[in-house]
């Protein structure tokens, strides 16, 4: 299982190696959104991006990080973007199976392009070049049986000790941050 949330730089990492490896069929991953803020405020935590010191070491970390893995990547200069319809959407796009091609658009318009996602206009042209109606689907994210479903998401991953993304669950094992990928993969072979 892969926690994340769009509004993670190391939430897009993670699911860049994820790709590569599910390229290769080395395991199935299991997309588990959350929404991270809600996750934070139910844990207590403090995001990084609202302490000055660790969001500069954080744009730095993720630019390198990139860097050495060959993941094209820019720190969005809107951030911290507002993600919660977007983790909505996983979960439309799921039922409405377009899940993958979904999470690819999302994660590349914010990390990939640094577009403003916070702009409903931009927001509506991304949508639109999914071929998706953004009226519709902005509306469907607002139903209250998909926000449920994400509180819910939310609210057993803290419940299962996950506090923060990206997260892989493994064998009910705990591996927190992209840098961990290999440690789940690791877990996932015994």
């Amino acid at each position: 299982e892969f926690y994340f949330d769009f509004s993670s730089p190391y939430s897009y990492i993670g699911y860049k190696e994820i790709k590569k490896l599910e390229k290769k069929n080395l395991l199935k991953i299991k997309y588990m959104p959350i929404f991270l803020g809600g996750l934070h405020n139910s844990a207590g935590i403090t995001p990084a991006a609202f302490i000055a010191l660790k969001l500069k070491y954080m744009i730095q970390d993720a630019k390198l990080i990139c860097e050495k893995k060959n993941i094209k990547f820019i720190f969005n200069s809107y951030f911290p973007i507002k993600t919660v319809n977007f983790m909505r959407g996983v979960i439309i796009a799921e039922e409405d199976n377009f899940e993958k091609f979904y999470i690819e658009k999302i994660f590349n318009a914010i990390w990939k392009d640094g577009l403003n996602m916070n702009d409903s206009t931009v927001v509506e042209k991304v949508l639109k070049n999914m071929d998706l109606n953004p009226e519709i689907f902005l509306t469907k994210a607002s139903n209250e049986k998909i926000k449920n479903k994400l509180r819910k998401l939310t609210d057993d991953s803290l419940k299962k000790g996950i506090f923060g993304a990206p997260t892989f669950l493994v064998n009910k094992k705990i591996f927190w941050g992209q840098d961990r990928l290999s440690y789940a993969v690791e877990e996932a072979k015994k």
